[in-house]
Parts: C-alpha cells; structure tokens; sequence
C-alpha cells in the first residue's frame, strides 16, 4: 500500500466554465505496475468514501472501504493487478476542496469554490494517469457515485478501459435520492454554527454540526432498507434506559445516533455540499441527446451490478443502462445481475461475497 499526493500546477477546466488554476490530487495504491504499464484497475470511491479503499494504517482500527475486494487472492488481486483509488475532488480526505488556499485571494475557499461535476473527477483523474504513464487501465469499477464515475470514463474517455464495472449506480440521479440528500443539505446551511460558510473547522472536528448530524442519519436510512435495519435492531431498547423515560432510545436510537455523530466529525459539512451537489446534477445524457445517444459512445464491456434491496439508487436505473445497450446492438458488450440482497444500498459494501465473483470475473474478461 503506497500513499502519495500529486501536485498540478497547470489549469483545470471546469464543466461550469470555471477553471482551477491548480489542484492536488491524493490517491493510494496496491500492487505492482508492470513494465508497460497495463495492469492498472482503477477503483472509484463513493459519497464518503476515500483513496483508502483497502489495508490498515498502523494503529488504524478499521482498515479500508473496499478492503474484503482489494487484495492478494481477492477478487481485486493485488498479487496480478496495480489496484489504484484517487480521492476525488472536492472530499476532504487530501485532494482540492473548498477548504484549500485560492491563490487568487488567498484565503480558504470555502463557498468561493466551484461545483464540481463527475466530468470534472474524472477529468482530473485522468491527468493523474497521464503523469503517471497510465494509457489505458485494465478495468474501471466503481459503486454509487463510484459508478457514477466508472460510467463518465466508458461514455467520455472510450479508450480508456476495455472493461467497466458499476455497482449499485445510476446513469442520471433521480428525484427519490436528490430528496434526501436536500435534507442533509438543508440541515447544514440552517444549523446556526454553519455561519455562512465561516465555521470554525477545528471546532467541528471536535463538535460537529447538529444539522449535518441529522441530515447523516436520514442519509444513512436511505443506505439501509427495512429488512435489514429489523434484523440489525429490532425492537431491542438500550439496557441503561427506562421505557418511560421520555428521552429513552431504542438500539436503533443509539446507533444512528452514534453514527451520525462520528460522521459529523469526521467529514467537512461544505464538502459534502459540494458532493452532494456533485452527485445531484450527475446526468450521462446532458451533452447528448438520450440515454442511447450517451452509450452509444462506449467501446468498453459493462458490467451492471445492482442491489433488489437498494432504496437510493434502483435496480431499474441500473435496467435501464442494460435494456438500452441491447437496443443499440451490443449484447456481447454487456451483462446485468440484479444480486438478491434485502440489505440496502450498502450492500455493495457490506455483502461482498454475492457478487464478488462477478467482479472478479468481469476483470479478467478478454476481448476476443
């Protein structure tokens, strides 16, 4: 596992016009690149997620995000491919954010900063490549807005990969997910401590933000389903509460609690923003005429794998993307398994051993 940061000191051009005149990318890597540099996979993260998508940093309790697909004999063997996440734009985890210096001011961004768009993470990403001697990677995987990423590869950069995998991900960002995302977004511009942007982030680390703290739980529901928060929960109260004591919790109380709690400190309320907005107005068809139009400029084989359970992002959205590859004529270059999970949405993240085989077996697929 190697860490490292990239510095650009050249423009980016924005898909809302605006540029950023420099920027950093961090990202984090496994495995070895061979002589020509043609064993890469490229592994996209999702909302909250980070580069550290396996291993464990010394006196690191929870290793990383994907670290039960990333490995030696993993369905992401390492022991075979150059396994390589980048932390994307606007995430507070090392790359450019609304938190870094805008040279032309000064000062922190903070609102200042632009929208970023999935065309924009991978554009970036695509410079990362470049400079470090990536042509074209085996394959492209990614779940949720980590789809959302390994779709805007296939459509935009064609060339790219042979081999593109998207887990419980859309092709355009539907209404069901932009609500309850609005309320995470509306919990944080009103919490008071928010001040326009003007937080002490310090003290966030340390406090948080109530309103992000409520707007995370929501958010997490929608990870979940109701099967799985039953089986997880139940009705089980918390032994140290009385039942009529008024602000008594059930466990599933205290978890979301928690949960939202850890979270409030450890992810920046105004990159969230701006990812939230980042997966909000993510659309594959908004420079093209329809859905067909937008593959139809895909050359790689893709790989659709979506959840019955999830509640965010629907096994129809991901239905779609296949039904419409079949219209355009490309059966061979393409497959769609709709795994049989009551989880949720996470269950790209939790379940792994329903569906790590078909990754596994995506990646080693060879064009004839």
């Amino acid at each position: 596992m190697v860490t490292k940061t990239e510095y650009f000191n050249e423009p980016l051009h924005l898909e809302s016009g605006r540029i950023l005149n420099s920027f950093k990318l961090k990202y984090e890597s496994y495995g070895k690149l061979n002589a020509d540099k043609s064993n890469a996979v490229v592994v996209c993260h999702a909302l909250t997620g980070s580069h550290h998508a396996a291993g464990r940093y010394e006196n690191e309790t929870k290793s990383g995000w994907w670290d039960a697909m990333i490995g030696s004999g993993k369905a992401i063997d390492t022991d075979e491919f150059f396994v390589i996440c980048v932390n994307i734009l606007s995430s507070p985890f090392g790359s450019t954010c609304p938190l870094d210096i805008d040279e032309s001011s000064g000062s922190e961004y903070r609102l200042n900063f632009p929208v970023i768009t999935i065309t924009d993470v991978v554009n970036a990403q695509m410079k990362l490549f470049s400079r470090i001697g990536i042509k074209k990677a085996h394959a492209i995987v990614g779940g949720s807005l980590g789809g959302m990423q390994a779709l805007c590869f296939a459509i935009e950069h064609p060339e790219f990969s042979d081999r593109v995998i998207m887990l419980a991900s859309t092709y355009q960002t539907k209404a069901w997910a932009i609500a309850f995302n609005r309320i995470v977004i509306h919990g944080i511009l009103n919490d008071v401590h928010f001040d326009g942007g003007n937080y002490d982030k310090n003290l966030v680390k340390i406090h948080g933000l109530v309103g992000m703290e409520l707007g995370r739980m929501a958010g997490h529901i929608s990870f979940l389903s109701p099967y799985s928060t039953e089986v997880k929960f139940g009705r089980n109260y918390v032994e140290t509460d009385g039942l009529y004591e008024l602000k008594g919790r059930f466990q599933v109380d205290r978890y979301m609690e928690y949960n939202a709690s850890n979270f409030a400190k450890r992810f920046d309320p105004l990159c969230y923003l701006y990812i939230a907005k980042m997966m909000n107005i993510f659309d594959a068809t908004r420079h093209y005429d329809d859905l067909k139009d937008a593959l139809s400029n895909i050359k790689a084989r893709l790989t659709l794998i979506s959840f019955r359970g999830d509640m965010l992002f629907m096994p129809s959205e991901m239905e779609e993307i296949y039904s419409t590859m079949l219209d355009l004529g490309r059966k061979n270059m393409v497959e769609y398994f709709n795994i049989d999970s009551s989880y949720g949405h996470d269950a790209f993240l939790v379940e792994i051993d329903k569906f790590d085989f078909y990754v596994k077996r995506a990646i080693k697929w060879k064009r004839n």
